[in-house]
């Protein structure tokens, strides 16, 4: 489907100016940049997500429908970072946990200026304000209105609960398994991976990570523990997630 360059001229809108020019001007090639760009604007996602008071189902769907909607566009022809404000915007809506769009834009705003008042009910305010219900409309017939999405949450809640039997319950006390297991798994939808990959399988690979991690044993049968919980899974798959997370842990040297 074809749509306007920007949904918004925003190089006019004072929002950004920062995070506009991090994403900009570097040596390496548009693949590495564009990957960076999405680390960066997931990252903005989940801060902004923490600071309206926004769970943590609802802030992997506008995740993973921005991933979704750039897997289908090109990154040049669309700001990033309103793709995120109305992903955050629509996720709200999908999961039923409504977000104010002034309390979104308010947020975004001192994301990007610290210490900053919150903007005036101007013109500016209101010209953003419809660009970005414009950018969610844009979203949805992008992805033709598909935006319900199965998450690794409810699968990563199911296995830690078994493993948690199999464990003496002292070494499980000792050692922050499940902690670990949730913390991984949001940094998955800094990346692509998390539509890469299917979300059982994304559950397993962290909660293997965290075991390993913390050098945790589960008793050995005649299968391994993982493929009791999820029959269709394999080592590879794990490797796979794992090494894509590690790559994202490399990419969030690179950013800092």
């Amino acid at each position: 489907m074809e749509g306007p360059s920007r949904v918004l001229p925003l190089r006019d809108v004072a929002l950004w100016p920062a995070a506009r020019r991090c994403s900009r001007g570097d040596t390496e090639g548009d693949s590495a940049r564009d990957t960076r760009t999405h680390f960066r604007v997931c990252r903005f996602i989940m801060e902004t997500g923490v600071k309206l008071g926004m769970r943590s189902v609802p802030v992997a769907t506008a995740c993973v429908l921005y991933h979704r909607f750039f897997e289908r566009v090109d990154l040049p022809s669309y700001e990033p970072y309103l793709v995120a404000m109305s992903c955050v915007y629509l996720a709200g809506k999908v999961e039923e946990q409504h977000m104010r769009t002034r309390d979104i834009i308010n947020v975004s705003h001192r994301y990007f200026n610290s210490g900053s008042a919150a903007l005036e009910c101007d013109k500016q305010f209101w010209d953003l304000r419809d660009s970005v219900v414009q950018c969610e409309l844009l979203i949805l017939r992008q992805l033709n209105f598909h935006v319900s999405f199965e998450h690794p949450h409810k699968y990563l809640l199911h296995y830690l609960l078994s493993v948690r039997l199999l464990v003496n319950r002292h070494a499980w006390s000792r050692t922050p398994v499940a902690e670990t297991s949730w913390a991984l798994l949001r940094d998955c939808y800094h990346g692509a991976m998390c539509i890469r990959h299917l979300p059982q399988h994304i559950a397993i690979a962290m909660l293997y990570l965290a075991l390993n991690s913390y050098g945790v044993d589960l008793p050995v049968g005649e299968k391994e523990w993982w493929q009791v919980l999820c029959e269709d899974v394999t080592k590879s798959h794990i490797d796979a997630v794992i090494s894509d997370l590690l790559q994202l842990y490399d990419m969030d040297a690179k950013c800092v």
